[in-house]
């Protein structure tokens, strides 16, 4: 029985504490924009930096998880990112004001006891990667956008689009986490440009890149079709069961030896998972208020420009939190 290593347990919770608190700077950097004239535009842009350090943040956690992924399987990774949404929960109650009712107090504990029984029962290790998992990357990449083509061609107004682009989203965040788990770090002998030749040329970093501008995409086209509560939910249900089954089934992801951990994982993992969809409602801090204010003209001749993005996830992990 192997112990987890502390550094990559740091990564992962680094990792969950960095997207959910770019979700809300992002939501408070939006609200801030849009309640500030465009012109002076250096006033604009000031009233804005809390939405680009919410920017800087989703960049450190997937980052963070990039490291916490050399080592730990994706069924811990991917669920403790997806359980960000309980970072952003308690950072909307103190920064925001949105208060939590009875029901997300209890999703937060849930949720704190599933990851704590995913980090003690998870065998850590390296990912393997097995020839086939190449071909698999590249088969994802063009499911999700097939998926994508699909959902633009179903009527906006029924809930199948909705659900179509929230699994591609899911899935296309999911290949990410694929990938980083089996990307091969290339080795210091060749020197940079040896590293860097290595790196570019691998279609493993292609299809993680193919993977997240593809997930980006769908979330924000989800997102344009229905509540952020649907589209977080699907995607945070498909794009932490899908890669925690492929790394469990092709890249030795393992839980501790012992009929007992196996219990506890399972359980750790539908406690975070449950939890994270119960408490999808807060991956959109800016939905609790309702929609911001208008932006004021800087000159009553001069037509208002349109509202600012709204600050949800199609801007975060980029391209990914892993």
């Amino acid at each position: 029985m192997t112990t987890a290593p502390t550094l990559p347990l740091l990564a992962v919770v680094l990792s969950a504490l960095a997207y959910g608190s770019a979700t809300v700077l992002q939501a408070v950097g939006v609200r801030a924009l849009a309640r500030t004239p465009r012109r002076p535009l250096g006033a604009w842009l000031t009233a804005g930096r809390w939405y680009v350090v919410g920017l800087v943040l989703d960049l450190g956690g997937f980052l963070a998880s990039v490291v916490a992924l050399r080592t730990l399987p994706l069924f811990v990774v991917e669920s403790a990112v997806a359980s960000s949404v309980a970072v952003t929960a308690v950072l909307s109650s103190l920064v925001l004001g949105q208060r939590l009712v009875a029901c997300e107090r209890l999703m937060l504990l849930v949720v704190l006891v599933g990851l704590v029984g995913l980090a003690v029962g998870a065998e850590p290790g390296p990912g393997l990667r097995p020839p086939a998992v190449t071909t698999l990357l590249v088969a994802s990449v063009l499911v999700v956008a097939a998926l994508v083509v699909v959902a633009l061609r179903v009527p906006r107004e029924g809930r199948v689009g909705l659900v179509v682009l929230s699994a591609a989203a899911g899935l296309g965040f999911g290949g990410v986490g694929v990938a980083a788990r089996v990307l091969v770090w290339p080795t210091a002998e060749g020197g940079v440009a040896g590293q860097v030749a290595h790196l570019v040329t691998d279609p493993v970093l292609l299809a993680l890149v193919a993977h997240g501008i593809l997930a980006t995409v769908a979330y924000a086209l989800a997102l344009e079709r229905g509540s952020a509560t649907t589209v977080a939910a699907v995607t945070f249900a498909v794009e932490t069961v899908v890669p925690s089954a492929v790394g469990l089934v092709w890249l030795g992801d393992a839980v501790r030896p012992g009929g007992g951990w196996v219990a506890v994982v399972t359980l750790g993992f539908a406690a975070t998972l449950g939890g994270a969809v119960g408490l999808a409602g807060r991956a959109e801090p800016a939905d609790a208020t309702g929609p911001a204010a208008p932006i004021a003209p800087a000159d009553p001749a001069e037509p208002t420009e349109p509202e600012a993005p709204a600050a949800h996830r199609a801007t975060q992990r980029a391209p990914r939190r892993h």
